[in-house]
């Protein structure tokens, strides 16, 4: 069973306690009476469903009956935080452009000056017949 920090009662409840209500920070569209259909189904229906660091809105059923986010790694289920609404996030994940850095930075040097080594022909059995008679 997981506990779960509430940061408006301030402790740890269960998460029977709660309910997950869906990605957080998504900003509503200003005037949804003027967007096109698909930008206002895409508002609607569609989140993103990352692996790894994630923010979501949960609300305290049991509990205050508020409204908070958390940022949860979506591959361990791990809680690295709760916050209240309205504030941003302590934890974020990393970019793209800074995770190809990072790959970049850890993949070996290879060594140019090595020379290269020659294989081989290979042999095929008429070849060998030949040179035995």
């Amino acid at each position: 069973m997981h506990h779960i920090y509430c940061p408006y009662c301030e402790e740890m409840r269960e998460e029977e306690e709660y309910s997950y209500t869906g990605e957080a920070h998504i900003e509503r569209p200003k005037d949804p009476a003027s967007i096109a259909d698909e930008a206002w189904g895409d508002y609607l229906f569609f989140r993103a469903n990352p692996r790894g660091i994630h923010h979501e809105m949960w609300y305290h059923t049991a509990g205050c009956r508020r409204y908070f986010n958390a940022t949860r790694d979506t591959h361990s289920y791990q809680i690295h935080e709760t916050y209240k609404m309205g504030e941003l996030p302590a934890v974020t994940a990393p970019t793209k452009a800074a995770l190809v850095a990072d790959k970049a930075k850890a993949a070996p040097v290879k060594d140019k000056a090595k020379p290269k080594t020659k294989t081989k022909a290979k042999v095929t059995p008429e070849e060998q017949q030949g040179d035995a008679s």
